[in-house]
């Protein structure tokens, strides 16, 4: 097989469609790139904490001994849920599986056979955001593992790998202050036209980062509030750029990186994470699991939907928000995975005004839209 390219997305989710966006803005032409990702999503989608493995699908490709991609008739096995077959069926780039449960050495192991198999012109690890610049001390701090894990095995390689921020600060994580000095200058600044090609995916995907840096480069500016925990993200001319950073300073900062180099399984990994970080993503969505299973599904009731929109939204106006996420908007609303897209699909049809794609718009008049 001869791919010119290979793509790391480095926390899964939204970063495998920023690397299709990537793609097509770096590397106009030719075959596309073969983006190396997590099955890691939010339990919105996925219902089963942590990380998907091979053993969580059926209908995989093997392209290695130990990589396999996921086709668009890949099936997750129930009761887990997978963005990537439907990736796969809307986006023509092959999409292989990251499987962490062998922890650092086994994504290096992973990433050295598709090297030698590809035989990529480039290789490139990506990270929308930029918390895989991060120390691993900073508070502000939700999802350091998988970053830490890829950037890992990444510097293991015995090949050239280019790591590129798109979006600093997006991820709610890291302000863009706090990642100046971290990276080097944009690269290039993403634009409608880069995003156009993903357009479609974004009307489904729950990436949050990657909906505001679609939404940044088509020029949407102002405060965008994310997350069940309703983080503000400000939404600059510094949204939609896309930097450089050194790879080898980025492990000696990150100081989980450094600790997880050999680690062997996920739960070792996971440990480490307790270790310097003070927690563990995967213990945080276990938890938050535990917790929406004791949630009764309801029906969405349109009515009471609308009415309790109405109020989050006159809150979000009074912290000086302006836009928000769908994702957002279900949490606050406290409704079910299940209910998501109900919910959009209302909110489309009832004000379809407000919808400044892929964010929902907040007025700051009301009455403009009575």
């Amino acid at each position: 097989m001869r791919v010119t390219r290979l793509i790391v997305a480095a926390g899964g989710g939204g970063d495998a469609v920023a690397a299709a966006m990537l793609d097509a803005a770096l590397y106009s032409g030719g075959s596309r790139a073969v983006i190396l990702t997590y099955a890691w999503d939010r339990l919105l989608i996925d219902l089963v904490p942590g990380p998907r493995g091979p053993a969580n699908f059926t209908g995989l490709r093997p392209l290695t001994r130990s990589v396999q991609a996921v086709p668009a008739d890949a099936t997750p096995v129930a009761p887990a849920g997978s963005t990537l077959p439907r990736l796969a069926a809307e986006l023509p780039h092959t999409f292989a599986l990251i499987d962490p449960h062998h922890g650092a050495e086994g994504i290096t192991r992973q990433l050295e056979e598709l090297i030698q198999y590809l035989e990529p012109e480039s290789i490139d690890l990506l990270d929308v955001g930029g918390d895989i610049l991060a120390r691993g001390d900073e508070p502000t701090l939700r999802s350091p593992l998988a970053d830490a894990l890829t950037l890992a095995a990444c510097c293991q390689v015995n090949a050239p790998v280019r790591l590129l921020v798109a979006g600093p600060g997006l991820d709610g994580e890291l302000s863009a202050d706090d990642l100046r000095n971290r990276m080097g200058p944009p690269v290039m600044t993403l634009t409608a036209e880069h995003v156009e090609p993903v357009s479609s995916v974004l009307e489904w995907h729950p990436s949050e980062a990657t909906a505001m840096l679609a939404a940044t480069a088509g020029g949407v500016r102002g405060l965008c509030e994310v997350r069940d925990a309703g983080l503000p993200v400000p939404l600059t001319d510094e949204g939609p750029t896309v930097h450089e950073a050194d790879l080898d300073d980025a492990l000696n900062r990150n100081a989980l990186a450094r600790a997880i180099l050999a680690t062997e399984t996920l739960d070792e990994a996971e440990q480490h994470s307790r270790e310097v970080c003070g927690y563990s993503e995967i213990d945080y969505e276990r938890n938050k699991a535990s917790w929406l299973g004791t949630q009764p599904e309801q029906k969405l009731d349109p009515e009471s939907a609308l009415h309790q929109l109405d109020r989050f939204e006159a809150e979000a106006r009074s912290r000086g928000v302006t836009h928000t996420t769908f994702r957002r908007i279900t949490e606050a609303l406290g409704l079910g995975g299940k209910q998501r897209q109900d919910l959009r699909a209302l909110l489309l049809s009832s004000r379809p005004e407000q919808y400044a794609a892929p964010l929902w718009h907040i007025p700051s008049d009301v009455s403009s839209f009575v």
